[in-house]
Order: structure tokens, then sequence, then C-alpha cells
């Protein structure tokens, strides 16, 4: 089974790298000319991520008919498109290209209001759209600080190069390979201490060994981590669901009651975990089919175990 890391990450970064360096020296008009040939080349040379893209274009189509879809290679491109101009989008928001201005919000003021009595929150968020965001959202109120899960070391490596022109200190970057004991106890201290916890929910443990359930996805089954659930029980705090995605040239930021802070018996912990892996999966499945070339996994997401 080739693992989403070995896939997307490479040969990537180096683009991100220089996209970067473009973008600081001479703004977002002339990187956007660079953008094209760079993504072109990226669509051209990998093989798996095209077609991984097509695949889940396709099962778009055969779920939401009324879509202009059908899984082409025109498409594929265009999500390709879709995603370098997220990328514009993650740099901006890292370095304070992206004003509050630039942002709507839908269902926030319940995130607010545990802000403001000090209750940390856990935010399971998604590869669909621009979850870099939440630069922009440490902006919010003064005393909040957000701590971001990354999953590789490349993503530690490109996000910590983004942090040297952060216009803010208050975001930290937390790289796992996969949900332990360790990170249980240091997520603790920080909800504990009224701060945000945001992981993304869609990426199935980089080791490979971790613990995954299935739940249907687009009209098939699909694999999804259960760590980021399994935090949602063990943290025991107000648990929302982020998804931000780009509309009329504004990121639009829609937050989701997702759970509470109320004790699971220990015996119905495994159908809990279950039951919250197919409620973020439909979830999921609703912001895509609302912008449905945002969704940026470039892997066979319904891969079997097995494969």
């Amino acid at each position: 089974m080739s693992h989403w890391a070995k896939v997307e990450e490479r040969g990537i970064v180096w683009g991100m790298h220089f996209l970067l360096k473009v973008y600081l020296l001479f703004g977002r008009k002339v990187l956007q000319l660079f953008l094209y040939p760079v993504v072109s080349y990226y669509w051209l040379i990998n093989t798996t991520a095209r077609k991984s893209s097509q695949q889940y274009l396709q099962q778009i189509s055969s779920l939401q008919t009324s879509l202009p879809l059908t899984g082409s290679l025109k498409e594929s491109y265009q999500h390709f498109i879709s995603f370098a101009n997220a990328l514009i989008d993650k740099i901006a928001a890292w370095s304070g290209g992206l004003t509050l201005d630039d942002v709507e919000y839908n269902g926030r003021e319940p995130v607010v209001n545990y802000m403001e009595q000090g209750q940390g929150v856990l935010i399971l968020g998604s590869h669909l759209g621009n979850l870099e965001i939440c630069r922009v959202i440490a902006k919010l109120r003064k005393n909040v600080t957000i701590n971001v899960l990354v999953h590789t070391q490349h993503t530690e490596k490109f996000n910590e190069v983004l942090n040297k022109y952060a216009d803010s200190g208050k975001v930290n970057l937390i790289q796992v390979t996969s949900i332990n004991a360790g990170t249980a106890m240091l997520l603790q201290d920080k909800i504990e201490a009224g701060e945000l916890v945001i992981i993304a929910a869609d990426r199935t443990p980089v080791s490979g060994q971790g613990r995954v359930a299935k739940a249907e996805f687009l009209g098939k089954m699909a694999s999804f981590p259960q760590g980021p659930f399994i935090l949602a029980l063990l943290l025991k705090c107000p648990v929302f669901t982020l998804f931000c995605i780009k509309e009329n040239n504004k990121q639009v930021i829609y937050f989701d009651p997702f759970s509470d802070d109320t004790p699971v018996p220990r015996k119905q912990r495994t159908a809990a975990i279950q039951q919250a892996v197919e409620k973020f999966a439909k979830q999921l499945e609703y912001y895509c089919l609302k912008a449905p070339l945002q969704w940026f996994n470039f892997y066979d997401f319904w891969q079997s175990e097995n494969e």
C-alpha cells in the first residue's frame, strides 16, 4: 500500500520553497506567473497524484450528478491549479498577507465564548481548503494560543520556513507521526491552559501502525485515523470541526460543533469512536460537495489496507 506521506510529500517541498521566495520578493501577481509551470510540471510527472485526483472527482460526480464534473484530465489539472492557488493563500496567511477583512466566519460564537472563559478547545480540520487560516484566527483575541499538529518532517520543515516570516507568534507547530500517550499528555496541558489544538482528521497515521476505522465517504468505504477521535475522548473538552473554503475571493471558515466534554464509559468508547469517525466523514463529504476542487488529498483515499 502506497501511504499518502510517501506519495504527496515527495517532489513538492522544493516547489513550495520556491513559491515562498517569489511571493516574499515580488508579491502575489508575480508569483502567479511562476505558478502554472510549477504545478503543470508536478501534474505531469506525478502519475499517482494525477490518477488519484481523477478518481476523487469521479466519486464526486457519481454522488452528485448535478455537479459539472466527470474526472477528466482537464478537471484534474484544474484541481491541481486550485491546489496551487491554495498554496498562495497558505503563504499569504502565514506571512501576514491575509487580514481579518479577508475572512468570513460561520458558527464561531461558541468557540469565542469558550476562549473567553479560558476553556481549551480541540478542533478537527482536514485538507479541504486552507487550514493555515489559523494564523488569522490567532488575531481574534489577544490571548489566544493555537497548537497545530503536523504529520511529517517535510511539512514541519516547510512550516518552519514560513514561521520565520509570520507576523504572529501565537501558533505552535507540533510534529507527530502518531497519537500516543505522550502526545495526549502534552495536548492535555495545552487544553488545560485554555489553548486551541488543531489536528487534521482525514489522514491515516504516518507510521502506518496506528489504528484506523472505516467509514463511507463519497459513496465508498475509506480509512480514517482513530487518533484524533480518541483524543477527543481523552482530552475531555469541547470539540469542533473547522472547514475553510474559498468563496467569492474570501476565506470562509465554518465551525461546526462536534462533541462536548461529556464522559464516555470505557465499555462504550469503541462504539463512540466509530460513530465519531462516521460523523466526521459525513461532514467532510458535505463540504467536499460544496467545494469539490478544494480537497487536496492526491493519493488513493479509498485504497484497502491489504493492497
